[in-house]
């Protein structure tokens, strides 16, 4: 015999120089269907929103601003001592300075909101962010 590596044909051995793909393939599809599986069970849109509850002291006398869809907003003062005021009806832009005359005759009065549940989120703030650039320290959300 030669000293030439051969098979039992005489041919000389051809080595291949080529990565076996099929392995890799089968990792790949395991790794899909986990990620497959595991999506449903993760839902990113869920928010947890803190629980509330009843203010142990709730106020015995405040301005009661309710927003309704379109640009109505009522406004009434609600309380013990004056009673329930009959609320007046002011267009959205009319607000702050309704407010701001209810604030000056009664600086510590406190304000709650109630909004439609069709009320932008946006809409609220802003009615918010009005009463505290006027100077009133304790404003409310009221919910069912």
């Amino acid at each position: 015999m030669s000293g030439t590596s051969s098979m039992r044909g005489g041919r000389p051995r051809k080595f291949k120089a080529e990565i076996n793909v099929v392995p890799y393939i089968d990792v790949m599809m395991v790794l899909l269907v986990i990620f497959m599986v595991s999506a449903p069970l993760t839902n990113p849109s869920v928010i947890n929103l803190p629980n509330a509850a009843k203010s142990a002291t709730p106020p015995t006398e405040y301005i009661e601003i309710t927003l309704k869809p379109g640009e109505q907003t009522s406004v009434r003062v609600n309380g013990q001592k004056s009673g329930t005021s009959v609320a007046e009806t002011v267009p959205r832009n009319g607000l702050k300075q309704k407010l701001q005359a209810l604030h000056a005759d009664k600086p510590d009065m406190p304000v709650m909101i109630s909004a439609d549940k069709d009320i932008k989120y946006d809409e609220v703030i802003k009615v918010i962010s009005e009463a505290k650039m006027l100077g009133i320290n304790r404003v409310g959300l009221a919910t069912k």
